[in-house]
């Protein structure tokens, strides 16, 4: 929040709502900004964009700015503001909101993004310990989406200055030099996920602000090369589809200041069958080395439709079948 004094006569100030969605901030039909001009009826008001102009009592005034960073830093914390925080904010009460447990940040509609397993918490415990955490494990068991959020956390937190986002763009069924627009449109399908996550924890005014100024950068495992990434969260989801030359490029580019976390499910490895995947070997490789941790999920972490987890079920059974079934005739 900056403050800007002008005007000779009378007492005059701008706020610069930063780093937060102005409309979170003013209300539905600009109800929050109505209740502050009740709370605060000896100054005028007035608000355009992520600008607030304030004129009055200078008493008054000095009080409506620091409200107004408080109130700043809870939507900036919680995506979200109720009219009981506004209160409680004014009135120098804590909200019912602060201090939760276990809270890693929250989505844009105020849900608490938090472990919802065991093993969920044991990624977030690893992720606090180490630099680089390998979270494998079925579809559905959220490592890419919480991933995502101990990134956004430590955004908002500055203990990082950027996140890096990346996945290998393996072709399924389409040649990407056969598909339609340039190279932005032909990755954008494979990095889709990702953006869904962001979206779901970032405003998206400020989102795509982020994106533009490269503080969050969504990119091809390919385009890693050359690069020293420091000062940043790094995330590699479906690691299970790069190749052990690929993982070795992607692993090496890691700078000071930087975490890494590497996702992947062994079950839907999408390589040529000749192709060895290189989180398996990078697994085998690099564990048990100091500031590595491991972390594998499985069927009882899923926490999409339960239809997902009967579906998982099936097809192991089906793979452990066909297994079985391709042992007795080589045999």
């Amino acid at each position: 929040m900056r403050t800007i004094n002008t005007g000779t006569y009378v007492i005059e100030k701008h706020i610069v709502l930063e780093d937060i969605d102005p409309v979170v901030f003013y209300g539905i039909g600009n109800q929050h900004l109505q209740m502050l001009r009740a709370l605060y009826p000896k100054l005028r008001i007035v608000a355009r964009d992520n600008v607030i102009r304030i004129l009055g009592d200078e008493e008054q005034m000095a009080a409506f700015e620091e409200a107004t960073e408080k109130l700043r830093q809870h939507v900036i914390r919680f995506n979200a503001l109720k009219e009981e925080d506004i209160l409680d904010i004014v009135k120098g009460h804590r909200t019912k909101d602060e201090v939760p447990e276990g809270v890693v940040c929250y989505s844009m509609s105020g849900r608490a993004i938090k472990a919802r397993s065991e093993n969920q918490q044991r990624l977030i415990d690893a992720y606090n310990e180490n630099d680089m955490v390998f979270a494998v494990g079925p579809a559905g068991t959220g490592k890419t989406y919480l991933s995502i959020a101990l990134a956004v956390r430590a955004l908002k937190e500055k203990t990082a200055k950027k996140i890096i986002l990346s996945r290998p763009a393996v072709e399924a069924g389409e040649k990407l030099g056969f598909l339609p627009g340039d190279m932005k449109d032909k990755i954008d399908p494979y990095l889709q996920p990702l953006y869904d996550a962001l979206e779901d924890m970032l405003p998206q005014m400020k989102l795509q602000e982020m994106m533009e100024r490269h503080v969050i950068q969504i990119a091809p495992l390919a385009f890693m090369r050359g690069r020293t990434l420091s000062d940043a969260v790094v995330i590699l989801d479906e690691a299970q589809n790069t190749t052990p030359q690929q993982i070795r490029m992607f692993l090496t580019r890691m700078g000071w200041n930087t975490k890494m976390i590497i996702t992947g499910d062994m079950t839907q490895i999408d390589l040529p069958r000749s192709q060895k995947s290189g989180l398996v070997e990078a697994l085998h490789i690099l564990g048990g080395i100091e500031g590595i941790g491991v972390v594998e999920l499985d069927r009882k972490d899923i926490v999409r439709h339960k239809l997902v987890t009967r579906i998982v079920n099936a097809y192991e059974r089906f793979d452990k079948n066909n297994n079985s079934d391709e042992s007795i005739n080589k045999d």
